[in-house]
């Protein structure tokens, strides 16, 4: 790592943009070898939140009877209005670029607040049936985006789409997919490529009005998904011919998206996503074309193609790093 360090020093000297006193300072700084444990603090307080709201849900699933519904949705509701009143108090009001906590401490009190808001509501939609079908995912996705916006917390923005989407009928965990819910059922992922749309235009907007421009990794991130994963659903019915374009648009946007604001994520999975549907269009060519007597040639030609592919995928990967560099 220091050794990559003192390169990249190297460059900027040479290009002339920091001095060779400059140049000494930084190598006598690398050398001391001091790492931060910032990510490290970080990580353990998301798990502490985690693991702190799986705890009184177990607490209360096995205790529910000697406890009572009242009682808990009191605690619940308790432990979230001092959550908020903390947050609240430390927070500098809303503004439409980055704003910190002057403790970062307080960002996972925000997400402690919300998470606990959607089980209170969650648990009361349950228990009474107080906000009718369906609506209980809209209020939670509603308070998400309220304290993504208001406290700048990228956290409580995921939770606001999640529910989102959780309101449409889309739920995509590795349990629905194994389950082949999405491609099992049409409506899913045209409602799917919507909301990604809908994401990417509001994205579109916020960069024009400059609002939370930070907030553009996390909704490229679920528009990706949501817009690759229902478009390769859409590639496996009997119109996929006219979601090709509309496919191949939506990785072009991600591609350039990725190079835009740098992030490696986004490019990998596009290109995985891009190489699944291209994969897909293929067959479906086959399909259309009689190639009984090239089987042989075709069997032969398909170790090759994918090895190819397997090489041509790290070449891209490896162009992206050096152009980001």
């Amino acid at each position: 790592m220091a050794t990559k360090h003192n390169e990249f020093t190297e460059k900027l000297r040479a290009r002339n943009l920091i001095t060779d006193s400059q140049t000494a300072s930084i190598k006598e700084y690398e050398a001391l070898d001091i790492f931060s444990l910032h990510n490290e603090l970080r990580f353990f307080l998301y798990l502490a939140v985690l693991l702190f709201t799986s705890g009184i849900g177990t607490l209360i699933y096995k205790n529910i009877d000697s406890i009572g519904h009242i009682a808990v949705l009191s605690l619940i509701l308790m432990l979230t209005g001092v959550g908020f009143y903390f947050s609240f108090k430390k927070a500098k009001g809303f503004h439409k670029n980055e704003v910190l906590f002057d403790n970062p401490i307080y960002d996972y009190v925000v997400l402690l607040s919300t998470i606990l808001s959607c089980v209170f509501i969650g648990y009361l939609q349950f228990q009474y049936n107080v906000f009718g079908n369906g609506l209980s995912s809209l209020v939670c996705s509603l308070v998400g985006f309220s304290c993504a916006y208001y406290f700048d917390n990228k956290s409580a923005l995921s939770i606001g789409i999640t529910g989102l989407a959780t309101f449409i009928g889309i739920s995509v965990t590795p349990k629905t997919l194994l389950e082949n819910e999405i491609y099992s059922n049409p409506s899913l992922t045209y409602y799917g490529i919507a909301l990604g749309g809908l994401l990417v235009l509001w994205l579109e907007y916020s960069r024009r009005i400059s609002l939370k421009k930070h907030f553009e990794f996390v909704y490229l991130n679920f528009a990706l998904h949501l817009i690759c994963i229902c478009s390769i659903a859409a590639l496996l019915e009997t119109y996929w011919y006219i979601f090709v374009f509309l496919f191949a648009a939506s990785l072009y946007y991600f591609y350039k998206a990725s190079y835009e604001i740098g992030s490696a994520f986004l490019f990998v999975f596009t290109l995985l996503y891009g190489y699944i549907g291209f994969n897909i269009i293929l067959f479906k060519f086959f399909d259309f074309v009689d190639f009984s007597g090239f089987w042989e040639l075709i069997t032969i030609l398909a170790p090759i193609y994918f090895i190819s592919s397997i090489f041509g995928f790290i070449k891209l990967i490896k162009h992206f790093n050096k152009e980001r560099s």
